[in-house]
């Protein structure tokens, strides 16, 4: 997919693709919720795993929805705010959980292994850090634009599902500015331990915040305009990803609060933007859980985690996979020759 350029505005590209989302697939999301009615079990047993069938059918455009080949794609990125010392680990550990990654020794990696998905790691300019949000913007309009675009790339291979994860020293500070900026509220809102801040580094967090939403101050108005400014190289692409999911009918697994900052963005721009998302977990952060609400985004699971890295949306795959399973595969009351199974 590539992003037209009509007005010589690079932001003007994203709205306009936003403004041009296709809608559910109503015809299929109806067909599929009578199969699930017709399947051998009670109307309702199997829970969730119906409501997740049902939603994929929908945003696949098909009755019988498939998740054959899901697809974790991981984008990772260096932050300047990581020099304030809002992180119990360095800036260089990022660059090193990607070598792990590619080596297959993260957790992602043994998820993704136990259910059969695939993983593509982006790494984004990991040499060269954004600015400090407290003290410019992380990004210009045409660097933000074009990084929107390059994670347009996540859906490239014929995935049918797309989870989405980061990597990212210093991005739950990143993640609580954007939140801070998109709904208000005070930094303690949105700011919570992240890698394990506690003490000096957590207020050394929680200043950044306060310090960047002041200094950015009105221009923050505009949910495009604190992605930018506010947010970096992996929320921006991340942000694509889901765009261009929308626009090829793939659905998206969310991981945890980095991510779902990423999304609200989008949701901020026009709250029908995130209906082909699923939440695949509420992570151990605070502020993720209140996220969700605000997004109106219910978790498929709940499991205390907070690594990010994509590991909780990769784990709710396995949940997916399962319900397509269900759905396509079990039997009916109509081959059974049952009339009445009421």
């Amino acid at each position: 997919m590539s992003v037209q350029n009509p007005t010589g505005l690079p932001f003007d590209d994203i709205r306009h693709l936003v403004a041009t989302m296709p809608a559910a697939d109503t015809a299929a999301g109806d067909a599929a919720r009578v199969r699930q009615i017709d399947l051998l079990k009670p109307p309702g047993a199997l829970g969730r795993l119906e409501e997740i069938a049902i939603h994929l059918a929908t945003w696949q455009g098909k009755a019988m929805p498939t998740a054959d080949r899901p697809m974790v794609a991981v984008f990772a990125a260096t932050h300047g705010i990581a020099d304030r010392g809002v992180s119990p680990y360095p800036g260089a550990v990022t660059k090193q959980m990607v070598g792990a990654f590619t080596n297959g020794k993260a957790a992602v990696n043994q998820i993704c292994s136990t259910f059969d998905a695939g993983l593509r790691v982006f790494d984004l300019a990991l040499d060269m850090p954004t600015p400090d949000i407290t003290q410019d913007a992380a990004l210009d309009e045409r660097a933000c634009a074009a990084t929107i675009a390059f994670g347009m790339q996540a859906i490239a291979g014929g995935a049918d599902v797309l989870a989405l994860g980061e990597m990212g020293i210093g991005n739950t500070t990143i993640a609580a500015a954007i939140c801070t900026a998109l709904y208000g509220g005070a930094a303690e809102d949105w700011v919570g331990a992240g890698t394990g801040a506690t003490g000096a580094v957590l207020e050394r967090k929680l200043e950044a915040v306060r310090a960047a939403i002041a200094f950015h101050g009105a221009a923050l108005s505009d949910p495009l305009e604190v992605l930018r400014r506010v947010g970096g190289r992996e929320l921006a692409a991340m942000a694509g990803a889901i765009l261009a999911a929308r626009h090829e009918r793939v659905p998206v697994v969310l991981d945890g609060y980095v991510v779902t900052a990423a999304a609200a963005v989008l949701h901020a721009l026009d709250p029908s933007a995130l209906d082909h998302c699923l939440a695949g977990h509420v992570s151990g952060e605070r502020a993720h859980r209140q996220l969700l609400d605000q997004l109106k985004l219910k978790p498929i699971l709940d499991l205390g985690m907070r690594l990010g890295e994509g590991s909780g949306a990769a784990l709710a795959l396995g949940v997916v996979k399962a319900a397509v399973a269900c759905h396509t595969g079990m039997g009916t009351f109509s081959e059974a020759g049952v009339a009445n199974k009421d």
